[in-house]
């Protein structure tokens, strides 16, 4: 079987939707029956997804395209381009790593799509109106028009339900995102946070749900309240976005500027030193598609307060402690922390339900399922329930990734 994994996409560096889908091709991977896997990516991209994939396995192509980085380009080349590039790679399945402006029926294979969140209909604010409005309506025309919907929660699909109804639900199955254990053996200190003794980490890109402003004022708190010694810094490690501005200027109101720092494009190996030595994980989001950083944090032995949202629990469980949203929020979370803090040293949690061993598997059960017939209801609920239970990285082959006239 032929996958073509789609990934173009804006950031340069990896973000949740590039993480997928280096972690799906991974597991991919490793299974006999699969006998190309071709991932499609901006040029961009070309070295963050050669440095998170690392496998030498000559199945494995890596096509950097040379498009405009820009929306408008990308969209464009997405419904136009991308179905002469499957049909050139003889793909026998498309997986879309997001949904994006297509024409289904310029594909002549089974298209499915990941479905990560629906934040332009649940948190518009994310985006601003136009923008917003935009990417409702791609969201609406992708999932109509795809094969197969693969949701990253449970969370997520229930959220699709919500807003778009039976029709894009009942093609819609649950397939966790798959999370490997940490493989990096050499933590790397990130330059701004050497010599710091003591901090608190939050994952967070700067949009809305995230609640970075929250956790600002949790931060506030609990330094006030002799929670955390004097010295301790908050870090943020995400991509800078609509609510950079607002949480630059909130940090200087408070006077945290040598107290709170804001990183990006971190490597793993940085990324692990900051799970590993930070005094826990702060996750205060509103709502979240799956929630990585709780995953990541958990495998690594971090501890972990995060906000009681259905995405948490679902891959949380009882390993996190959880405050709820609301007017005592603050509160909450100072007594959270408090007591994070106190109990003993965290081990590493052992995920085997997300190896990307096991979440291939039912990748493989619903592209199998898409070759023969269409999903229905009834498959999707029995997939969606568990039920089935490097080499030379580049363009190969000469396929030229072009329409060509």
């Amino acid at each position: 079987m032929k996958i073509v994994m789609v990934a173009v996409s804006a950031p340069a560096h990896l973000n949740g939707v590039s993480r997928h889908s280096a972690n799906v091709v991974q597991g991919l991977l490793t299974r006999a029956e699969v006998t190309e896997v071709h991932m499609v990516v901006g040029a961009w991209q070309k070295q963050a997804y050669e440095d998170a994939v690392a496998r030498s396995d000559p199945r494995l192509y890596i096509h950097a395209v040379e498009i405009s980085r820009g929306t408008l380009g990308r969209n464009r080349w997405y419904y136009s381009e991308l179905p002469f590039i499957a049909t050139q790679l003889d793909a026998d399945v498309v997986h879309l790593a997001y949904p994006v402006p297509m024409s289904r029926a310029a594909f002549r294979c089974p298209v499915v799509v990941s479905l990560h969140d629906m934040y332009s209909f649940d948190i518009p604010e994310n985006f601003g109106l136009l923008k917003s409005w935009f990417n409702r309506m791609v969201v609406r025309q992708c999932l109509r028009s795809s094969d197969a919907i693969a949701c990253v929660s449970e969370s997520t699909r229930e959220s699709l339900r919500h807003w778009l109804g039976n029709g894009p639900a009942g093609k819609a199955v649950t397939i966790l995102n798959g999370v490997g254990p940490p493989s990096i053996r050499r933590a790397e200190c990130p330059h701004a946070l050497r010599g710091c003794r003591a901090f608190i980490l939050c994952m967070a890109q700067h949009r809305r749900n995230k609640n970075i402003a929250l956790a600002v004022k949790v931060f506030e708190r609990v330094l006030r309240e002799g929670i955390l010694s004097p010295e301790a810094r908050m870090v943020i490690v995400g991509v800078p976005g609509p609510e950079t501005a607002r949480t630059q200027n909130q940090i200087r109101d408070a006077r945290l500027e040598r107290r709170v720092v804001l990183l990006s494009g971190l490597s793993d190996s940085e990324l692990q030193w900051c799970y590993r030595n930070c005094e826990l994980l702060l996750a205060p989001s509103t709502i979240e598609g799956f929630g990585l950083p709780v995953v990541e944090a958990l495998l690594a032995g971090c501890k972990t307060v995060c906000s009681d949202i259905p995405a948490f629990r679902e891959v949380g469980g009882s390993r996190c402690r959880y405050v709820r949203l609301g007017t005592e929020e603050l509160e909450g979370f100072s007594v959270a922390i408090r007591e994070t803090l106190e109990a003993p040293h965290a081990a590493p949690v052992s995920m085997p339900w997300l190896a990307v061993e096991a979440i291939a598997e039912k990748y493989m059960i619903l592209y199998r399922r898409l070759l023969t017939s269409p999903v229905s209801p009834e498959f999707c609920s029995f997939l969606s329930s568990g039920g089935a239970g490097q080499g030379d990285a580049g363009t190969r082959g000469g396929i030229p990734l072009v329409r060509r006239g």
